[in-house]
């Protein structure tokens, strides 16, 4: 199948337990282990001391989020010819997707250092993993949304007790007036390209260590769909720290995908600069498939940039087209309901093996998001 082709596309809740929740559906009540079920109870409980409260809430970290499947995509090898194909799938998180990661992490670090309450902005998955780990640590939560935007994720994130507060223009104006807010009132800011960088990156980074420990070696080339880039950034940091420990015997090749002309990592990568250069706002045109991937200016994209150049991979976009036909075609042959948007890493990696052979290896592409 070739890759190629035209950019033709075109009520507060209380609850007594956790909820799943992905993309494209309501929170579904599961059930977990009763001892998950206390540690809940005592994070969110004002009234524990503060050390009982942590211990409870990694609890629930190392009981819910990450390891998620390493998966060989045995008929997907057989489509497209490569040697040793894996998919790491990041839709096993609570949430759906790998936002849960920094989430979780982030809303670790607010209890820790005493903060009542954690602030973001988003325009979806990500505030849902928020909204998530602040109503299961018990802090208030914060989601700045743009005024214009619309999402189904939004009565999740109500529903898990946050508060929504609509921004005039774009995302990143609502990044900057969730920043403000976070100075002026004291909120712990979870946004991106903040003082919380190392620990996202690092929060990213363990999806480099659980890809070590089901292959005990770097792969050679390991694909991700980019956005603001702090995805990418973190894992490339994850297997520098592996390959300077002597734990593998190279770096992958990082190989970044995203929408058709509309990410400034691609973009930079494809046209030779030096740095991420924001793109034309008003020349973004988003659609329900390309919204997750889409940015004029990538917050952390410098990182991302960097990562792909160091490690000698490479970047490409694709259009709404193709990633739709890879998530039907990942859902046909693999069994896996993935956002078409978590394909475009994949893309890029299948567009390089059809324009000229990757050598028989192994590789990784990671899909950071789960469709219902």
């Amino acid at each position: 199948m070739s890759t190629q082709g035209s950019n033709d596309d075109k009520s507060t809740m209380n609850f007594d337990r956790p909820y799943s929740l992905i993309d494209g559906a309501t929170g579904e009540l599961i059930e977990f282990s009763e001892a998950i079920e206390a540690q809940h109870t005592i994070a969110k409980d004002k009234s524990y001391p503060i050390d009982e409260r942590l211990e409870a809430f990694e609890d629930i970290i190392d009981s819910e989020v990450g390891d998620t499947t390493l998966w060989r995509a045995r008929n997907l090898e057989r489509e497209f010819g490569l040697r040793q194909l894996y998919l790491k799938f990041e839709g096993g998180n609570p949430t759906g997707t790998q936002k849960d990661r920094i989430a979780f992490a982030q809303a670790m670090d607010a209890l820790r250092r005493g903060f009542e309450a954690i602030t973001v902005a988003t325009c979806g998955n990500y505030g849902v993993a928020i909204a998530l780990a602040a109503s299961l640590a018990g802090l208030r939560c914060l989601i700045y949304i743009p005024e214009n935007y619309h999402t189904k994720r939004i009565k999740e994130m109500t529903d898990l007790g946050s508060e929504i507060i609509r921004v005039p223009g774009d995302y990143e104006n609502a990044v900057s007036t969730s920043k403000e807010d976070a100075n002026k009132l004291e909120l712990y800011d979870a946004n991106p390209g903040g003082e919380n960088l190392a620990l996202q990156l690092t929060a990213y980074g363990q999806i480099a260590y659980e890809i070590y420990d089901e292959l005990r070696d770097a792969p050679n080339s390991l694909a991700v769909p980019v956005s603001n880039g702090t995805t990418l950034a973190g894992i490339y940091r994850g297997f520098l720290s592996l390959y300077r420990r002597g734990k593998t015997s190279r770096i992958p090749r990082l190989v970044a995908g995203s929408s058709y002309r509309k990410n400034p990592i691609v973009q930079a990568y494809v046209h030779n600069l030096a740095n991420c250069i924001d793109l034309k706002p008003e020349k973004i045109r988003e659609t329900d498939i390309n919204e997750p991937l889409i940015n004029w200016h990538s917050i952390d994209g410098d990182l991302a940039l960097t990562a792909v150049r160091e490690s000698r991979g490479w970047a490409t976009d694709s259009t709404d087209r193709n990633m739709m036909s890879f998530s039907r075609m990942i859902r046909e042959k693999e069994g896996m309901s993935v956002l078409p948007a978590s394909t475009a890493g994949l893309i890029a990696l299948i567009d390089q093996h059809q324009k000229e052979s990757l050598t028989k290896d192994r590789y990784v592409a990671v899909l950071t998001g789960r469709k219902s």
